[in-house]
């Protein structure tokens, strides 16, 4: 054994053992690199799903909330549809000479020739 340690092995550097080592040493570039591209396009996929999903996200939630404001917009759309029948009916009304003095009667106390108002105080309801 202790013959063994101390024989030193020297490595023959003949032309074989040098290009072998080259071709260790170029592979180990190559996986390098490799290695460095693979990383540097996952880096970039990564950034590029995180963009395309955050704009996915923001769209739909813009999407969503265009449809809510629409279905706000068309409640109030027909609520503006009724009132409008109900000013047309009530300008075919005032176009009436016997409404007009009706509502002048009501509201502003009008009498007509030998009509006498009486004006009642209004219930409490309790």
């Amino acid at each position: 054994m202790s013959l063994a340690k101390d024989r030193k092995i020297t490595q023959l550097q003949s032309q074989y053992m040098q290009q072998q080592e080259r071709k260790d040493q170029i592979l180990k570039r190559r996986k390098r690199g490799l290695i460095r591209r693979l990383t540097l396009f996952g880096l970039i996929a990564a950034v590029t799903s995180v963009i395309v999903l955050t704009t996915l996200i923001s769209q739909s939630s813009a999407i969503n909330e265009n449809v809510h404001q629409k279905k706000e917009l068309q409640t109030q759309l027909t609520e503006l549809q009724k009132e409008e029948k109900v000013l047309e009916e009530e300008i075919v009304k005032l176009n009436d000479d016997e409404y007009i003095a009706k509502i002048a009667r009501r509201d502003y106390f009008l009498s007509e020739d030998n009509e006498i108002i009486f004006t009642l105080p209004k219930k409490d309801k309790e």
